[in-house]
């Protein structure tokens, strides 16, 4: 099964986080599909905090993928803010 989720990237104490769809049996930081954006939850005022392709985010969902609960947070706000 296809999962929409988070992988953890970034310095110790500073993390940033892609939003990529893998296959459910692989590691969270492991292989994935596809980028589809990320989350800096440490940005400045000045740099973007989270940025989602909702065109490619839309085509895995038709085709079966789930969302992680902290991925439809963060799409939910996504969606509000554009």
């Amino acid at each position: 099964m296809v999962v929409i989720r988070l992988a953890r990237s970034g310095a110790k104490k500073r993390p940033f986080y892609n939003i990529v769809a893998a296959d459910s049996r692989d590691r969270r930081d492991g292989r994935f599909i596809e980028r589809v954006g990320f989350y800096n939850p440490m940005a400045a005022d000045a740099e973007q905090g989270l940025a989602v392709n909702l065109e490619r985010l839309n085509y895995w969902r038709e085709h079966g993928a789930q969302l992680s609960q902290t991925v439809q947070r963060l799409v939910k706000s996504a969606a509000k803010a554009a």
